[in-house]
């Protein structure tokens, strides 16, 4: 019933396959509630193995080149709400692309000696980067902030969403919103043809990685568990290996 649910998700309804994909998250979280809470056999669960696989679709998310980072870099004639984006994703792309909520959280006082020390939101890991010099030059820039009564870089948050999880959820998907419009314009006035979106930070600065450190360095810097999910941020490098090997063989 599921696999067909599907199919007519696809081809009749004419959703996305990532669409089709969270109707079927949707009911394995009601199936896992049902047997945790409501004592359903488990006999009847219906994904896994030799089952119902839910599988991610493969998205295409194309990071900048160094040359269009640059633009960025140099961008002028921006309004302040324009200018302040660019520098919240400027500081992401710096610091290996760091998540845009982890930067929004951002405080002075993790920045101590000349480096940076943080927990990533999204898996409690502890990092600790060296303050390049562009960074820093950024950080100058809201460092008449630093007296403010919650300490932050960037004045998006309040203490009162940093101290609930719900509000402060809520907010950081407001605010990425908005990050990701102001850019897009940026992009138009620059002349970038690709999706400018805070996520593109850490796409952008794995792309660039591809011919500069190895892959296991980029697999530690992001704090990646598994090598394969490194993988998917040096895409445009993986072209460019396999677009080589392809010449390589057939120009002769």
């Amino acid at each position: 019933m599921i696999k067909k649910f599907r199919t007519f998700l696809l081809h009749e309804r004419g959703v996305s396959p990532r669409t089709a994909v969270n109707y079927l998250i949707l009911i394995r979280t009601i199936f896992n509630l049902a047997i945790k809470e409501y004592g359903i056999d488990a006999k009847n669960y219906p994904f896994g193995k030799d089952k119902v696989q839910i599988k991610l679709p493969e998205s295409e998310k194309i990071g900048l080149t160094r040359e269009e980072v640059q633009l960025l870099e140099n961008a002028k004639d921006l309004t302040p709400a324009q200018l302040q984006a660019v520098h919240v994703w400027l500081l992401s792309f710096y610091f290996a692309g760091i998540r845009v909520g982890d930067v929004l959280k951002l405080k002075w006082s993790d920045l101590r000696d000349g480096r940076l020390y943080y927990r990533m939101g999204k898996n409690e890991k502890l990092v600790s980067l060296a303050v390049p010099d562009k960074a820093q030059n950024i950080l100058n820039v809201y460092a008449k902030h630093k007296e403010d009564k919650n300490g932050l870089v960037f004045p998006y948050l309040t203490e009162r969403e940093l101290r609930n999880p719900q509000k402060l959820a809520t907010r950081k998907n407001t605010i990425t919103r908005n990050l990701n419009r102001r850019l897009e314009t940026v992009a138009e006035k620059l002349g970038i043809e690709k999706k400018l979106s805070m996520h593109i930070a850490r796409h952008s600065f794995g792309n660039i990685s591809g011919d500069k450190i190895p892959i296991q360095m980029l697999q530690k810097l992001y704090r990646h568990s598994s090598i394969t999910t490194t993988v998917n941020y040096q895409q445009n490098f993986m072209h460019k290996e396999t677009d080589d090997a392809l010449d390589s063989v057939i120009n002769f």
